[in-house]
């Protein structure tokens, strides 16, 4: 066996050996710091020598060899699980040596194939930011990596304070009242913008832009960048959605979802036609290790979701078979719909994210014929065809159960029609 195969098969050791390998600096929130364990330098200098091992040994395992590397991550999320109150910090400077090899890659994307738990956006805030160095210099995203390259990782990147600005952005509120709203959100309406976006960038046109101007004051259980904000619809999913007015609310709400006492149906057209007119999808969802704005059932250590499916209509068109679907969630985990349905071979109409054509191309003239009229070879619908119908909670202060329905907007029942 090679020294680099040596390497990796060390790497891949069950989960308990790899915590003694990984050394980190433990620091403890919300206990008395008089109780926190503070190492001595000589435990630190090791710890910090242990982590930049794992770091190369991480550099020398193969794109394609994802277990070795997650299990790594996977010992600090079971250490992190067992005690919320622990927080790891990696030992900075991190060193990754760059393996040689037959082709050239930009250092930008070896980063993000190097480091599974960090995303292509945190990626390009540590090379701007000059906390990733190439051979002790600051190096462009795009720089081709030839091999033998020392990368080191300074530290984590400086993000940006920001706090979500009211804007006058017109909102079709279904229901309101002192303690929550019901909102019933448009497609291509981001819900809040996330932690890497920017003031003049990403921060605005959000629905949460739109409920501070409506509104004012919000709950702010969820942070400034998130306030009111109970759950989420993804930003081509139209529908209905809770906001929460006061942390009381929000507190509430939040435990009605996490006891699966909301109740939520959503109506989608997908590709083909389900073999069962109704059925039950229980694959667990986790991240995609390789596309990172993915999700996938085809992972481990994924989170329970459940997703139950009625066929409502099956159509025969000139651009093929087509279902529609109404579709019920037990659990809310991100794209569950988008995944579930893609994954047993029947995306969602529109959504490029999972397989699904950008624009439907005729299949069958023979059905083009028939009809009378025009007849356009292609039909594009610009979003995905998913939309939250309604939903069903009890009001979290007086208890009383609410009820709240939206019918499918305009440019769905248009492609319908154009469809059939």
């Amino acid at each position: 066996m090679d020294a680099k195969s040596s390497l990796a098969a060390s790497v891949s050791v069950e989960s308990s050996k790899v915590k003694q390998l990984v050394g980190y600096r433990v620091g403890w929130s919300g206990v008395d710091p008089a109780l926190a364990v503070v190492p001595s330098e000589a435990v630190v200098h090791r710890r910090q020598t242990r982590a930049q091992s794992i770091a190369a040994l991480r550099a020398l395992i193969p794109r394609t060899s994802l277990q070795s590397r997650q299990c790594l991550a996977q010992s600090d999320r079971v250490r992190r699980k067992s005690n919320p109150n622990l927080k790891l910090v990696p030992a900075f400077p991190i060193t990754i040596l760059v393996p040689s090899g037959p082709a050239a890659r930009r250092l930008d994307q070896f980063l993000v194939s190097q480091l599974p738990d960090i995303s292509r956006v945190r990626v390009q805030q540590l090379l701007e930011q000059k906390k990733a160095l190439v051979n002790g210099a600051p190096a462009k995203p795009s720089l081709k990596l030839k091999g033998g390259e020392q990368i080191s990782i300074l530290g984590d990147p400086t993000l940006p304070s920001l706090r979500a600005m009211a804007e006058a952005i017109p909102l079709d509120v279904v229901y309101e009242d002192d303690d929550l709203a019901v909102i019933n959100k448009p497609a291509g309406m981001v819900v809040h913008a996330g932690a890497g976006s920017t003031d003049n960038a990403r921060n605005r046109g959000t629905l949460v832009n739109a409920l501070l101007h409506r509104f004012g004051n919000l709950s702010g259980v969820g942070g400034e960048l998130r306030p009111g904000i109970v759950h989420r619809l993804d930003k081509q999913t139209s529908g209905l959605i809770i906001v929460a007015r006061n942390d009381t609310t929000h507190r509430k709400l939040a435990k009605q979802f996490s006891d699966r006492q909301v109740r939520k149906r959503y109506v989608a057209l997908v590709h083909g036609w389900p073999k069962q007119s109704r059925g039950t999808i229980t694959a667990p969802i986790s991240r995609d290790p390789i596309r990172r704005t993915r999700m996938t059932t085809r992972g481990s250590g994924g989170r329970t979701a459940v997703s139950h499916y009625e066929v409502c209509e099956r159509i025969e068109s000139r651009f093929g078979r087509f279902a529609l679907l109404d579709v019920r969630i037990e659990t809310g985990r991100t794209h569950q719909i988008r995944v579930h349905l893609a994954s047993f071979g029947h995306p969602v109409v529109g959504d490029t994210l999972y397989g699904a054509a950008s624009t439907l191309r005729v299949g069958s003239p023979a059905i083009c014929v028939k009809r009378a009229g025009s007849c356009p070879a292609t039909l594009g619908l610009g979003r995905n065809f998913l939309h939250a119908a309604s939903i069903e909670f009890n009001h979290p202060l007086s208890s009383k159960p609410l009820s709240m329905a939206a019918p499918l907007p305009e440019d769905l029942v248009r492609f319908l029609d154009q469809l059939r």
